[in-house]
């Protein structure tokens, strides 16, 4: 039968969702949120708490981003750390030794992450050798580089602009309010209407194309929730410095690449050769250049990532992003990326990667020795992982 309505019978109401998964890592990100709030007696929600766990934790989220592409497609990159710590080598070598500008430095090593992941692309989608094997090379070849570009063992003295991106804020242009950064607070409103206006949207097309939706409580509870905390968010940092110029930076990744991913030919291209590669194949969908663009991406990325943290750290050095790639996996399947492929999103690996920040600063603050923090990270990823192998086996039932 047409779900078209019929005459004499009563319009068939869109089907109505709820996803599991999303919602159990949001409600143990604030379950942690909480727990370390109080076991810390407050101190994890310190205006400079708060802005120390962005600004730490900035590369995670970036390499989370592309590494949960990755995966959705059904590969995996280990070499991510070791790019990250190249192409900061790269970027110090440019400006310290080569006198180039800041600006120039930087388009350099992203120019340079591309060309990495072009490398490892060729090999993966071209050559046919398995992205392990692949990225696993990677790994052990760009990290032996980069102990051959820095014989000295690090690079300081960066310019005060280039640290800025990694380390600074924005201007306070705005003046303040009760001492809090206007500026901030705009960003905030800003955000939570952009929200307002793609939820409304979203609404409007589920309903009209008879797509599954959430019930209208649930679904406007999550705005409100979700604009509660960018606004508490926003008064805390406003009340510190204000804007951390890595946040504006990461808001941007995050809405470009959920657009990507979500809207656009080739994100659907790459949730195809997840779900099935042969059906993606035979459908048309040239899953070599899919693969090659997603490493590609995944360079770049690795590349901004290499920028902050150099940028963060206010030099480069030698062991720099060492197991960044553990943390980027580890976001990403603990926000809901399957091990299998073809499911995933940008902000569930965002929620995962703010997930494993909360635990390292809250550990931290609490003064856990290192050893047993490793211990606590890997019981939550295998915890993760081994929730969502048990909701598939529930919907398959």
């Amino acid at each position: 039968m047409s779900s078209q309505t019929t005459a004499g019978s009563k319009p068939r109401k869109p089907r109505v969702s709820f996803n599991v998964r999303q919602y159990g890592i949001l409600v143990a990100l604030v379950v942690i949120i909480l727990l370390f709030q109080v076991l810390t007696a407050g101190r994890l929600l310190m205006p400079g708490n708060v802005n120390n766990l962005i600004q730490q934790n900035a590369y995670v989220l970036i390499l989370a981003i592309g590494m949960v592409m990755v995966i959705i497609a059904g590969h995996i990159d280990l070499s991510v750390g070791s790019v990250v710590a190249m192409v900061g080598a790269v970027a110090a070598i440019a400006m310290q030794n080569w006198g180039l500008p800041w600006w120039l430095a930087v388009i350099l090593a992203l120019v340079i992450g591309a060309l990495v992941g072009a490398w490892q692309g060729f090999w993966i989608a071209y050559v046919g050798i398995p992205a392990f094997i692949v990225t696993l090379a990677g790994m052990l070849l760009f990290r032996g580089l980069t102990l051959v570009l820095l014989t000295g063992g690090t690079i300081s003295g960066l310019p005060e602009p280039f640290v800025a991106i990694g380390a600074g804020w924005l201007p306070g242009i705005f003046g303040g309010i009760a001492y809090h950064d206007t500026l901030t607070l705009m960003l905030g409103l800003m955000a939570c209407a952009f929200y307002f206006v793609d939820r409304l949207r979203n609404m409007r097309n589920s309903r009209k194309l008879n797509l599954p939706v959430e019930a209208a409580g649930l679904y406007w509870g999550k705005f409100v929730v979700a604009s509660a905390a960018v606004m508490a968010l926003a008064w805390l940092l406003a009340g510190y410095n204000g804007t951390p110029i890595i946040l504006v930076i990461l808001g941007g990744l995050i809405l470009a690449y959920s657009f990507v991913l979500n809207r656009s030919v080739f994100g659907r291209h790459i949730y195809a050769i997840g779900g099935n590669r042969f059906a993606a194949e035979m459908s048309g969908v040239n899953t070599r250049r899919v693969d090659f663009m997603l490493f590609v991406n995944m360079g770049v990325l690795s590349a901004v990532a290499g920028i902050v943290s150099t940028a963060r750290a206010g030099g480069a050095v030698a062991a720099a992003g060492q197991n960044y790639e553990l943390d980027a996996i580890a976001a990403a399947f603990i926000g809901g990326a399957a091990v299998q492929g073809g499911v995933g999103t940008i902000i569930g690996a965002v929620v995962g990667g703010l997930v494993m920040g909360v635990l390292n600063m809250g550990l931290s603050i609490l003064a856990v020795d290192a050893a047993w923090q490793m211990a606590i990270k890997g019981l939550v990823l295998l915890l993760a992982v081994a929730f969502d192998i048990w909701n598939k086996k529930r919907s398959g039932k």
